[in-house]
């Protein structure tokens, strides 16, 4: 195995895993620990992969994007800590956009249920989460239905949008970066976050420490959009401090 097809067997088992050690690549491999670094450093650089203390794990591309299934097994914990302080940031939002996705799935399942709530979403999983609660209404966006992530995209949904004033609305990204800001793989999903960002009037960015650096393939938003990003403590506070400093408040939980 020459050293092309050995970092291709190195992405597809990160892809597949959504993680890789650098111990265990080297025995499956039967090379040593510093070539599979060598390895995940160019990988780094080509945008593939992000380097982790022992390891690795997949960037999102245009190539490559996990499923709802998927992501509902990875980092839970952090995932339900970040839902309910994102919760918390409701104030007196009378109207609220649900981005697709597993993190806002459990943002929409803790949001308060004894006062009239509009929710509109793009995600079928969460409409129907909410569909029967008593004090809640939910606009679910019409359009193209994407299997692996069970939401619409296309122009159907962005019409639809731009008929809104939303009070608040929690977004979700594959990736965020202070140089590129927000990013998703599909051109599609971009467009639709993209005019849910114009039509909002307040914007809460959510989610696992692993995107923070991380450049997928379409840019929807800037990091001085919103208001509030709420993330793990895995984000270290110096690179928090560094992402405020662009206008948004941190919440690390």
């Amino acid at each position: 195995m020459d050293a092309e097809e050995r970092r291709r067997e190195i992405l597809d088992t990160a892809r597949r895993a959504g993680v890789v050690d650098v111990g265990k690549l080297a025995a499956d491999l039967g090379v040593s620990k510093e070539t599979v670094r060598r390895d995940l450093r160019v990988l780094e650089q080509h945008g593939l992969v992000r380097r982790t203390h022992g390891g690795a794990y997949p960037v999102e591309s245009a190539g490559f994007e996990t499923t709802l299934a998927f992501r509902t097994t990875m980092h839970v914990p952090e995932k339900s800590r970040i839902a309910t302080a994102a919760a918390d940031l409701l104030g007196d939002a009378e109207t609220v956009f649900i981005d697709e996705g597993f993190t806002p799935q459990l943002i929409a399942e803790a949001l308060p249920r004894d006062r009239p709530l509009t929710v509109i979403t793009a995600s079928l999983t969460t409409a129907t989460g909410l569909a029967t609660r008593d004090n809640t209404t939910v606009l679910l966006l019409g359009g193209r239905v994407r299997g692996g992530t069970m939401a619409t995209v296309d122009h159907w949904a962005t019409h639809m949008l731009s008929g809104f004033v939303i009070d608040l609305a929690f977004i979700g990204a594959n990736g965020i970066s202070r140089q590129y800001g927000l990013t998703t793989p599909d051109p599609a999903v971009s467009e639709v976050k993209a005019q849910v960002v114009r039509v909002s009037r307040r914007k809460v960015f959510s989610g696992v420490h692993t995107k923070f650096g991380a450049v997928s393939f379409c840019r929807f938003a800037d990091v001085s959009d919103f208001e509030t990003i709420v993330t793990d403590t895995g984000l270290p506070l110096t690179e928090a401090h560094r992402y405020s400093l662009l206008g948004p408040q941190i919440v690390r939980v």
